[in-house]
C-alpha cells in the first residue's frame, strides 16, 4: 500500500470505523485473499507496525504495508458440469478361432561341440546414497513465547514466529498463566509462583487499606448525623 493509502486507512480508524483490508501473497502465515480489520498502528519504525484482526478470529496480528492490500480479490466462480449417462458399448461377438496347425515332426540335429560356459558378469557395486540428499528440508520458523508481569499483577504475552510478531501484548489473566507454570519445568514455575505471590501481597495490602478508609468514611457519615 501507498502513503496515501496508510493516511487514509488511519483517517478511518481515527473517525471510529475500522477499515477492512485483504492479505497479498507476501503475507506470511495467513492465506493470500483474506480479510481483516486494522485496529492500530504501531510505531512505523518497526517493519510490522500494522495491526488487523482477521476475519473470524480474536488475535491480532502485525503486518508490514507491502503484506496489505485495499483491492478486494476477485471471487473464483466454479461451474459445475452436468454428467451426461454414457451408452455401454454393445456387445460384439468374437469371431471362432481357426482350427490348430498339425503338429511338425521333430528335426534331428547334430549334438553342439561343447564350448566353455561364459564368464558371469560381476555385479557393479552401487554408491551408497546419503539419507536425505538431493531432497529440500522444510526449515521450521522459531517461536519465542515472552510473558510479562507488572507490579500490579497484571500480564501480557507476545509471540514471535520467526521475524515477525504475530501476537503483541496480549493481556491474560492471573489464573491462566498459573495454570501454565503448573506444566512448566520446576525452576519455571517457582518463579511464576513468586511473582504471583508477591502481586496477590500487594492486592491484599490494598484491600486492607481501602477497608480502613471505607471504615473511617462510614463513621464520619455517622456523625454528620
Amino acid at each position: 500500500m501507498s502513503d496515501q493509502d496508510l493516511a487514509q486507512l488511519r483517517a478511518e480508524l481515527d473517525g471510529g470505523k475500522p477499515p477492512m483490508v485483504w492479505f497479498t501473497s507476501a503475507a506470511v502465515g495467513v492465506q493470500a485473499g483474506g480479510s481483516a480489520k486494522i485496529v492500530a498502528f504501531a510505531d512505523t519504525a518497526e517493519g510490522d507496525y500494522v495491526q488487523v484482526r482477521p476475519t473470524g478470529s480474536k488475535d491480532v496480528l502485525s503486518f508490514s504495508p507491502s503484506e496489505l492490500t485495499r483491492t478486494r480479490p476477485p471471487r473464483r466462480r466454479t461451474t459445475a458440469k452436468s454428467a451426461r449417462p454414457t451408452r455401454a458399448p454393445e456387445p460384439v461377438a468374437a469371431p471362432p478361432k481357426p482350427p490348430p496347425p498339425p503338429p511338425t515332426p521333430p528335426k534331428l540335429q547334430p549334438a553342439p561341440a561343447s564350448t566353455p560356459a561364459p564368464a558371469q558378469d560381476k555385479p557393479v557395486p552401487r554408491r551408497p546414497t546419503r539419507a536425505g540428499s538431493g531432497a529440500a528440508t522444510a526449515k521450521s520458523a522459531e517461536v519465542v513465547v515472552t510473558l510479562t508481569s507488572t507490579a500490579a499483577g497484571e500480564w501480557t504475552v507476545d509471540v514471535m514466529v520467526g521475524k515477525k510478531r504475530t501476537v503483541r501484548n496480549t493481556a491474560v489473566t492471573p489464573a491462566e498463566v498459573a495454570k501454565a507454570a503448573r506444566a512448566l519445568p520446576s525452576a519455571v514455575g517457582d518463579s511464576i509462583d513468586a511473582a504471583l505471590t508477591t502481586a496477590r501481597r500487594q492486592q491484599q495490602a490494598r484491600v486492607a487499606t481501602l477497608q480502613a478508609e471505607l471504615e473511617q468514611a462510614q463513621r464520619a457519615l455517622k456523625d454528620l448525623g
